[in-house]
């Protein structure tokens, strides 16, 4: 079996977990009251998606410490893609974004069962928060009901809180940091804080610590992980301006309307000439941009050496993390799919 053929296969695995937990939950949900059945169908909506590396880079951080397979694991490391879910909802009201993976997002799409509400599009948003809260609460009670032993789940669970406080700091110092003057530098941080961590380097370290790993895998899986994050979220900035929506469902207006602090745009404006930057400040920020719009600051972008930094940036990190795992005392079978994971991590195109 090829290594694409070994992720899918233990994706598929993942989404089994999830769609049979998340289906419980939202029959218990909706059982409460009639009414709640459109929010328990947001449960479904939010976590139907998704690529699944954050699962496997546990995974895969418990067969690397020599653990052999593991139905409990699977299970335990299906419930990071909950907190990713949950992450998503709480990303989406923050940035006001309407679509994701070409559907409604969820403070959209329940703008419909509140009609007649004296508020819907508050009503709207409150719902959606209340459902991300739900799947980060969802996300500790599928991780320590896995069927791990408690004495495994022990030496996971410090961390487990670790990661859940730095991607709330990095959500918060997104927030703090949009609209400032442009920092590359403090982009990094951002993004590190806000994808990186929670992405591949906790992931990895919780199966780890799952697996009785010794600190010096922990520590190989760090100097893995946290470079490999950052040119995954790169990576993802770039295909949020120039991918294509159909195949990232993400509408490229989204990152502008938003003025987010992205590492390309920090440097887009640092680099740009004064008639440049002008223009910059007047489009980000602004909603309903045109198409002609966004393609000026694609243009922009391209001419400051913007996009030729970040791919630089991307391509130091992707070797950081292949120099990290080949030092790294692991598996060989655990080595072989850590890399493949770090090539379509930070070369993927959707």
């Amino acid at each position: 079996m090829s290594e694409g053929e070994g992720h899918a296969f233990l994706r598929k695995r993942i989404d089994r977990v999830l769609g049979e937990f998340v289906a419980a939950e939202a029959r218990a949900l909706a059982d409460i009251d009639a009414c709640l059945a459109p929010v328990a169908e947001r449960l479904h909506a939010a976590t139907g998606h998704g690529k699944r590396l954050r699962a496997a880079f546990c995974y895969w951080g418990w067969r690397g410490a020599g653990q052999p397979d593991s139905e409990a694991l699977v299970r335990a490391a299906s419930a990071i893609e909950l907190v990713h879910a949950a992450a998503v909802v709480h990303d989406d009201l923050i940035d006001h974004s309407r679509t994701r993976h070409g559907q409604p997002t969820g403070h959209i799409a329940l703008r419909k069962v509140l009609t007649d509400h004296v508020r819907p599009k508050a009503g709207a948003r409150a719902l959606a928060m209340l459902v991300g809260d739900l799947l980060m609460s969802m996300a500790g009670q599928l991780f320590t009901t896995s069927g791990l032993p408690g004495a495994f789940l022990g030496r996971a669970r410090p961390l487990w809180a670790v990661l859940a406080r730095e991607l709330v700091a990095g959500e918060c110092l997104e927030v703090l940091r949009t609209g400032a003057e442009p920092d590359p530098d403090a982009s990094v941080k951002v993004i590190r804080y806000k994808t990186a961590k929670y992405t591949v380097e906790h992931p990895l370290q919780i199966g780890g610590l799952l697996a009785g790993a010794p600190p010096r895998l922990l520590q190989a899986y760090s100097d893995y992980g946290v470079p490999l994050g950052e040119a995954f979220q790169l990576r993802d900035d770039l295909l949020g301006l120039f991918g294509d929506p159909e195949q990232t469902g993400k509408d490229p207006v989204d990152d502008l309307a938003g003025n987010r602090p992205t590492a390309l745009m920090a440097h887009a404006l640092t680099s740009a000439t004064k008639a440049e930057h002008g223009e910059l400040h007047r489009l980000l920020g602004q909603a309903n941009l045109s198409e002609q719009q966004v393609e000026r600051v694609r243009e922009i972008a391209h001419r400051t050496g913007a996009v030729a930094r970040v791919e630089d940036m991307i391509s130091a990190r992707l070797r950081e993390a292949h120099e990290a795992l080949s030092d790294a005392d692991l598996t060989t079978e655990a080595r072989r799919a850590l890399s493949a994971l770090a090539t379509v991590s930070a070369t993927r195109t959707h």
